[in-house]
């Protein structure tokens, strides 16, 4: 299960509390605060605002040494709003969204110019890529960025992957399900959603601490590591506790969450403390370190498109209709029951919350269709338009 060698891409998630000085295992400070308050001299934190920049290096070094070995990685990081909150000497992280937009668009230059030197000793060169939940949620800009990431791996070139803060307006948590999100809001959801829609063979994620536990280590002493996760389960997810503190996006659940959507692309999944000595070396050649969580399910690219895309709206359908996409149908208007939001044919949209479809129709024609037979829509919009909702091909179950 921990046999590597044969991973040709590998997508590498760095998170703050990680990348930046004076961070230990279980530590309880949020991720991003500590860039804020960096335990080192003022002329370091001048130089590179609070992050470990002998940490990067190392890392820079293990990461070269995967390129050497013929495989394929990119780097998603975060860190950039940390360090800009950092340079202007603020006292926390900020909440409010145009000071946290003009922190990233301060901390991501000086990000970058941390990874860039750390790499040039080794003769790597990286590219910064920064993306907002858009570019993904739209199938032609999601195709660019495919192909961009791939023209990047086969020079040679690292990308380095961050969300492009500075312009992004939301966070996840508490947006309805039938609303478009404007980010991603934690960066183990973008590693993972980077991780499914490359084909990537194995997700690294480094954190602050050891491995998933069966239950809250820092509140319980007879914890247990898990040592792998065949299955993410409730009870898994339970026992990753809540999301982040209110500095952080992230926390274990977050985790977790995005190793099922990792898993979803049949890619592994390691969680790991990224402070451990030579800790991406060490996964890829086998040894039992952190966490490892197995897929379950190998779905088509389109299909993975399709489940990871941030549904336009919703459609409630019946539960005849439920049954016949269940069983590999496709979608009658005659199934339909009733239209929430406003989108386009060709968007992506939940069908009962249970499922996701790329329907055929726009939320006004599907609204004048609702109810009736197959035969009444070539009647209703023209003689060229398909006679279905969606087909089984475009249909991907979110529980299985």
């Amino acid at each position: 299960m921990r046999n590597f060698e044969k991973a040709k891409r590998v997508v590498i998630k760095i998170g703050t509390n990680i990348l930046s000085r004076g961070s230990s295992c279980h530590s309880e400070r949020s991720e991003e605060s500590r860039l804020l308050t960096p335990d080192a001299s003022p002329s370091a934190q001048h130089d590179s605002g609070g992050i470990d920049a002998e940490y990067v290096a190392k890392m820079a070094g293990q990461v070269s040494k995967l390129l050497k070995m013929g495989k394929q990685v990119v780097i998603v990081t975060s860190g950039a709003i940390g360090m800009g909150a950092g340079q202007l000497k603020l006292e926390a992280k900020p909440s409010e969204v145009r000071m946290r937009q003009a922190c990233a668009a301060i901390g991501q230059p000086m990000l970058m110019a941390e990874y860039r030197k750390a790499f040039e000793q080794f003769g790597v060169t990286v590219a910064q890529v920064l993306l907002t939940a858009e570019v993904l949620n739209n199938r032609k800009t999601y195709l660019n960025l495919q192909a961009t990431l791939e023209s990047l791996l086969k020079l040679g070139v690292v990308p380095v992957l961050n969300e492009n803060d500075s312009i992004s307006t939301a966070e996840i948590g508490g947006t309805p399900p039938h609303e478009r999100r404007t980010s991603f809001g934690d960066n183990d959801r973008l590693s993972a959603l980077v991780a499914s829609k490359i084909d990537a063979d194995l997700l690294i994620i480094l954190t602050d601490i050891d491995a998933l536990y069966d239950k809250d280590p820092k509140k319980y002493n007879d914890a247990k590591p898990i040592d792998t996760v065949y299955e993410i389960t409730e009870e898994i997810l339970k026992s990753a506790g809540s999301k982040g503190s209110k500095f952080s996006s992230g926390g274990m659940k977050t985790k977790v969450e995005a190793a099922k959507i990792a898993s979803n692309a049949g890619c592994r999944i390691v969680l790991a403390n990224g402070k451990a000595e030579n800790v991406i070396e060490r996964i890829i050649a086998g040894e039992t370190i952190g966490t490892l969580f197995l897929p379950k399910r190998k779905l088509s690219n389109r299909e993975r498109w399709i489940l990871n895309s941030t549904p336009a709206g919703k459609i409630s359908i019946d539960d005849g209709a439920i049954r016949a996409v269940q069983n590999k149908k496709s979608l009658l208007p005659s199934g339909i029951k009733m239209i929430d939001g406003t989108f386009e044919a060709g968007d992506c949209v939940w069908l009962n919350d249970k499922a996701k479809a790329v329907t055929n129709f726009s939320s006004e024609e599907l609204k004048s269709l609702a109810g009736k037979h197959s035969t009444e829509i070539r009647k209703l919009l023209g003689p060229k338009r398909r006679d279905v909702v969606a087909i089984p091909e475009d249909i991907v179950f979110v529980d299985y």
